[in-house]
């Protein structure tokens, strides 16, 4: 049996995760999808950090990715401090020492995607550290420069990358990989974030955009999928159920959750989405039309033999 999860905005109640092992202020968070939903490979949540605010040295048994949706954030890892700001993205491997501090006048907030899901019988799957090294480069944090080709953890997302007329090798942010190029079918544009060519192994985060007329009909993965509207409205059904989702909304596709998307307005609609596990090289995609398609030619099939 197959489940999803609708997280509306209206109800979003943001606060301290108190069961973590680090120290911290001024961080709350909003809990979109968990293990307490029943998702295996999703923890998927969006974080607030005021600008005094500070999150202790920590690491993790999983996979964290991120995407900076609002203010500016300080993030401070083994290979030097980074200052975030919005439209900014990375990854954090497992393992990897890293700790958070506030900056700018305003609240940071980002989205976080964790895979595989933090499991509360283990501790959340995290670990307190000791403080990272005191070195310049963490009292001068720095921009990240997403051109320099020693950029391997981290990129920066703009809205009008999702636009075809714009992907001209001079207005490229990045040099055209598969990772930066924009891909466009039925009226809808995806553009890939974090995946393996960043570093990820357990996860995807990219941005989802459907023109007026974008449509994707009933299919399912092999994997879970997370959405998280940030733009537009956007009619949605999961295993037979609708719904209207609009900015702040969240959703979440279990593996084998049947689900589809129709814009629901004049202009565009747009998602942060990510999917775990990472899908398959073949056959990540099960559309249900196909499938009728096959038993239709097979009764006409059988239909035919019949005297």
């Amino acid at each position: 049996m197959t489940h999803h999860v609708i997280r509306r905005a209206a109800d979003v109640t943001f606060a301290a995760p108190p069961q973590l092992p680090y120290r911290s202020t001024g961080f709350t968070r909003r809990t979109v999808v968990g293990e307490e939903d029943g998702s295996v490979h999703t923890g998927f949540g969006v974080c607030e950090l005021t600008p005094d605010g500070a999150i202790g040295a920590h690491v993790h048994s999983y996979e964290e990715s991120f995407h900076l949706l609002a203010g500016t954030v300080i993030l401070d890892t083994p290979e030097g401090s980074y200052l975030l700001e919005e439209g900014d993205y990375g990854l954090l491997p497992t393992g990897v020492p890293h700790a958070w501090r506030g900056a700018g006048d305003t609240a940071a907030r980002w989205a976080d995607m964790l895979a595989p899901v933090p499991r509360a019988r283990y501790g959340h799957d995290t670990r307190a550290v000791p403080a990272l090294p005191d070195r310049e480069s963490f009292r001068e944090p720095v921009r990240i420069d997403v051109r320099d080709p020693r950029t391997r953890s981290f990129g920066h997302f703009e809205a009008a990358q999702m636009d075809p007329g714009k992907q001209s090798q001079d207005l490229l942010a990045v040099s055209a990989s598969m990772r930066t190029a924009l891909l466009v079918y039925s009226g809808i544009t995806v553009k890939m974030m974090v995946d393996a060519d960043l570093g990820a192994v357990a996860s995807t985060m990219f941005m989802v955009q459907y023109a007026a007329d974008g449509v994707a009909g009933a299919h399912d993965h092999p994997f879970e999928e997370t959405y998280l509207i940030v733009e537009g409205t956007v009619d949605a059904a999961f295993d037979g159920e609708r719904y209207r989702l609009g900015v702040g909304d969240a959703a979440w596709a279990g593996a084998g959750c049947v689900h589809s998307f129709t814009n629901a307005g004049t202009g565009p609609v747009r998602w942060l989405e990510t999917q775990a596990p990472q899908p398959p090289s073949r056959h990540s995609y099960r559309f249900a039309r196909d499938w009728d398609h096959l038993r239709d030619a097979l009764g006409a099939e059988e239909g035919e033999k019949k005297p």
